[in-house]
């Protein structure tokens, strides 16, 4: 299988996004590249430039459905896109004495890393499903396995963004459409350096866009790392729910606040 030759990638302005489209960027390599920060989106499209890609940049929310799919649609129609990436995320603090995000919290993160990412990833399915080519890689968390106490809606909108990939995997495989879910732990980021608490197995953001990078080139159907972390948490959601409860509860943290 070749490599994407035409590449959509969200929150691409930073951290791992950053790292993915730099990693993608090569002669040849259309790269379409979204995120909130025009100014963030620029520094990145130049570095992807100065690797030999093509590069064009929306600087937009993706919570904004309407003005998101008609870019896709026009980029989409220019270029058919080989590979979507649906990478924006955002977690919310907690308080200090450990409170919880609330509904605001809860419901912005579900809106963002759940929503946002069908909003990217749906108006590309009608093409790829036509021409029975293409891929969708999806960056979720090993959050989706379990629900956390300090985090009830960053992980209910990783799981849910994980379930979604599943289901889409089933159903676009024997259409020629690939359906990659990445589901990492720690490391480094704003967002990790937000974290107040144990960061088991954390490791730095080029190994981390590295595995990335090369499970979606594999087309492999599920990325979770590291590996020993993702498997407690699956074996701690197995567990009857009064232990699982109990286990997840000694892995208190809090989020500060953005």
């Amino acid at each position: 299988m070749s490599p994407p030759r035409c590449v959509v990638l969200s929150g691409a302005s930073r951290g791992l996004g950053a790292a993915l489209a730099e990693r993608f960027a090569a002669p040849g390599v259309a790269l379409r590249l979204v995120a909130r920060s025009r100014a963030g989106l620029e520094a990145v499209a130049a570095r992807c430039a100065a690797r030999g890609a093509a590069v064009e940049v929306f600087a937009c929310d993706v919570r904004e459905a309407a003005p998101l799919r008609e870019r896709l649609e026009v980029w989409d129609a220019a270029r058919p896109v080989d590979l979507v990436v649906a990478n924006a995320g955002i977690s919310r603090g907690t308080a200090p004495g450990g409170e919880p995000e609330g509904w605001a919290g809860a419901s912005e993160q579900v809106a963002v890393n759940l929503l946002g990412a069908m909003n990217l990833v749906e108006p590309l399915l009608p093409g790829m499903r036509a021409r029975r080519a293409g891929q969708v890689a999806l960056v979720a968390s090993v959050a989706a396995y379990r629900g956390l106490p300090d985090a009830p809606g960053y992980a209910a909108s990783k799981a849910g963004l994980r379930v979604y990939g599943e289901g889409l995997r089933a159903q676009l495989g024997p259409r020629g459409v690939a359906v990659t879910v990445v589901l990492p732990g720690f490391f480094e980021s704003d967002m990790g350096a937000r974290w107040r608490g144990r960061r088991p197995l954390a490791m730095g953001l080029d190994r981390a866009a590295g595995i990335v990078h090369r499970g979606i080139l594999a087309r492999r159907g599920r990325v979770a790392f590291p590996l020993a972390l993702a498997a407690l948490l699956r074996v701690v959601d197995a567990m009857p729910a009064g232990v699982s409860d109990w286990m997840v509860r000694r892995m208190r943290f809090r989020i500060a606040p953005e």
